[in-house]
């Protein structure tokens, strides 16, 4: 038995032990460790089938699972490889054609990728979204203030390609190793770059002001930090920082990583804003930022587990929680303040659906509402509301 079977196989195995819900990147971690024969090109290549596999599930799901694999992987990729040369010799010739040559050549309709167009916001392109779960997205790093010339000269010395996007922006492809040289937090942020323009509109439209002092700013569903590092940056330092969280043991590890990049809290307490507002803050903060807990969908790329096994019932279930901490948040704005409401969803029930209401609930009236379209690009796709007391 060849090499390429042995892979082909065992990643048959591992789709038929893993149960949704557990990120496969855990999943396949663990079973790894439980299986030492894989070597890491072994690991590289398993992976690499089963994650094409998730890419394309609802398109080729009629298909045994060999043949859905091995076409997976002939869509996903786009050079030619001693696997399919071994596997599928006519796919193996035909493998530099694009996407949509690709889904020609084969017979299928590439829309089938995404089965929920139905479900999306209007500013999205169904066609385009759905073509882009073919690609893994970027890694991108946020070069942070003042360490520019830093992070440039260290990659370059590691021989690490990257596209530069924008002056602080960089893409690489996933799976290269930063320079031990360069310090995460401190010299750069891993942050998808449609996550690092949520503030831009605000920027550009001087609500938000860099030159304002001390602005008070609470980041509510804080979760790993990214906005609020982002919203210390472009702010120049000027803020007042608090940050909450359901979890403790996320704003444990957020308090470290600020920690980290030199910015320093005034505040941190747990709180769960969907059962109501938290006692702990009043109507004081200029800013709050709401990055709502959601199905994730403009992110699926990166987690195509996600998009394969998502359960369509849980959309209400999201809408009803992104509505409750939302309206609880609103309550700690000051008047004259701005609330951004943020989802990495592509879902109008999320995002319009949502901000719609929520303008209704409260005394907020919304100043501008924006999607930042990744899909193209190689990047998350990410919703945008901003609202004014």
């Amino acid at each position: 038995m060849s090499h390429h079977y042995s892979h082909l196989q065992s990643s048959i195995a591992i789709l038929q032990l893993y149960k949704p819900g557990e990120p496969f990147v855990h999943f396949i971690k663990k079973y790894f460790s439980l299986h030492k024969k894989f070597g890491s090109k072994d690991r590289k290549k398993i992976s690499a089938l089963c994650y094409c596999y998730f890419r394309t599930y609802h398109l080729l799901k009629h298909l045994p699972m060999e043949e859905a694999i091995v076409t997976a992987y002939f869509l996903c990729e786009n050079v030619q490889s001693a696997f399919l040369e071994e596997q599928a010799p006519l796919l193996y010739e035909k493998v530099a054609l694009n996407a949509i040559e690709k889904l020609d050549f084969l017979g299928l309709d590439g829309t089938n990728l995404f089965p929920y167009t139905s479900m999306l916001a209007t500013a999205i392109n169904g066609e385009a979204f759905a073509l882009s779960f073919l690609h893994q997205p970027f890694l991108f790093l946020r070069i942070r203030p003042g360490k520019h010339s830093k992070v440039m000269a260290s990659l370059q010395e590691a021989n690490i390609f990257f596209q530069e996007i924008s002056t602080n922006t960089l893409a690489i492809e996933n799976g290269k190793t930063i320079p031990d040289t360069l310090k995460p937090n401190r010299d750069f942020v891993i942050q998808d770059a449609s996550s690092q323009k949520v503030f831009d509109i605000a920027l550009e439209n001087s609500w938000l002001h860099p030159a304002n002092k001390n602005c008070k700013v609470w980041d509510c569903c804080a979760a790993s930090g990214g906005k609020s590092l982002l919203m210390y940056d472009l702010l120049n330092k000027n803020i007042q920082l608090t940050v909450s969280d359901i979890r403790k043991n996320i704003l444990h590890n957020l308090q470290q990583r600020l920690q980290d990049a030199g910015i320093v809290l005034y505040k941190t307490f747990v709180a769960d804003l969907e059962d109501g507002a938290s006692a702990e803050v009043e109507s004081v903060f200029d800013v709050v930022i709401c990055d709502a807990p959601c199905t994730g969908s403009g992110t699926w790329s990166r987690t195509p587990e996600q998009l394969a096994f998502f359960d369509e019932n849980s959309l209400a279930i999201y809408s009803e929680k992104q509505r409750s901490i939302a309206t609880n948040a609103a309550v700690a704005l000051k008047p004259g303040g701005l609330f951004f409401y943020i989802t990495c969803s592509v879902f109008e029930k999320e995002n319009e659906g949502v901000v719609h209401e929520l303008a209704a609930r409260t005394n907020m009236k919304i100043v501008d509402i924006n999607y930042i379209n990744g899909y193209q690009h190689r990047a998350d796709s990410m919703f945008v509301a901003i609202l004014k007391k």
